[in-house]
């Protein structure tokens, strides 16, 4: 799974990707035009997991993030630029909102709102460009041939281009899933899931719950297709340099519930619609990810492809279950396995043991 990180020149982006990833980056790397790193999905429950069953490996699950520079007018022409943002599950657009004399704003104010729609319409230009083209092409191959197939696609890229052009993303528009799995072949920037990384500063830490408000954007989660979440860049920045114990006590000290760092990634997996299941032995305790109703034989295939194609049956119990039971045995004798098929819709949280030949 990978995110791509934006955003205007100073908002925050370089930091908010080393807070995700833990990256240090040097001199030369820093002046990078982007940069590529991976984040661990922090979960209690496989940390839970691992104390029972002691693996001798513990794996986590991973989210790649991309940072890719600050976003300045016509940068979405860019070639190597779009590819970054095309083979993006997600988007996360880091907004904002602090004051600093000593990092002027790149357009002389303050304006979250306007920020959002100019990075916004940027990426809406681009698909249009990149949609008015195939239009273009598709239409010249009608006039020599009907085909079917080409009428359903020009029906679809010229309802896109519509919304594209009244400047509406098109992660807001219905489409059938047909439609929407047609389109998806184009990796259309403002079809993506987009995450908006609320950036205040230090004194509105112990207040995230009320930033989006405080600043004019309530109705920003509200949008289909998105999500909000706020941090405390530079404080989180901070922490992301400590231990866990200074790190915990910092946190204390600016009110913070919860790392910026578990918020986002955590709003990142429910915006996708992704959720982690489990497998455990002595040898590895792991975590999976999969999208939410994952059929169990398409779990299966997750961990091992050799599972899937000879699926039989897969042993289910949840996390908490197989703590408090001690392990399988325990989980058992208290009747908390259960025995599934193949189309079982995985669900968060779930340990599965898979049965399988071969």
């Amino acid at each position: 799974m990978r995110t791509g990180i934006l955003g205007l020149p100073q908002a925050g982006k370089t930091s908010l990707f080393r807070i995700l990833t833990h990256a240090h980056l040097d001199a030369k790397a820093a002046h990078l035009p982007t940069h590529v790193g991976v984040a661990r999905v922090p979960d209690p429950r496989l940390d839970e997991l691992a104390k029972v069953f002691r693996p001798r490996k513990v794996t986590h699950a991973t989210v790649e993030y991309v940072d890719v520079g600050g976003m300045v007018q016509d940068r979405t022409r860019d070639a190597a630029f779009l590819v970054e943002l095309r083979q993006s599950e997600a988007l996360a657009h880091i907004v904002r909102l602090f004051e600093n004399p000593a990092v002027p704003h790149p357009r002389g104010r303050m304006d979250p709102a306007g920020d959002i729609a100019t990075l916004d319409l940027e990426l809406m230009l681009s698909d249009l460009d990149q949609v008015t083209r195939r239009l273009d092409r598709i239409e010249r191959d009608l006039k020599k041939k009907k085909e079917p197939a080409l009428e359903h696609e020009h029906a679809v890229l010229a309802r896109s281009k519509q919304a594209l052009e009244a400047e509406k993303p098109l992660r807001e528009i219905e489409f059938p899933p047909d439609e929407r799995k047609l389109l998806s072949s184009f990796q259309l920037l403002s079809q993506k899931p987009m995450l908006y990384v609320l950036n205040v500063g230090d004194g509105e830490a112990a207040e995230l719950d009320a930033a989006a408000a405080k600043h004019g954007l309530s109705g920003l989660g509200t949008r289909p297709g998105t999500a909000v979440v706020p941090i405390a860049g530079r404080v989180e920045a901070e922490l992301a340099e400590l231990e866990d114990a200074e790190a915990d006590e910092l946190m204390q000290a600016y009110g913070l519930r919860e790392s910026g760092r578990h918020r986002v990634i955590h709003a990142t997996y429910r915006l996708l619609g992704l959720i982690s299941f489990f497998t455990v032995s002595d040898a590895e305790c792991r975590a999976w990810t999969a999208p939410r109703g994952t059929p169990a034989v398409k779990a299966a295939g997750i961990v091992h492809t050799d599972m899937e194609r000879g699926f039989i049956r897969a042993e289910v119990a949840r996390w908490d279950d197989l703590v408090e039971g001690g392990g399988w045995a325990g989980a058992r004798e208290r009747g908390r396995v259960k025995l599934e098929g193949k189309e079982y819709p995985v669900a968060d949280g779930d340990v599965l043991h898979f049965r399988h030949s071969g």
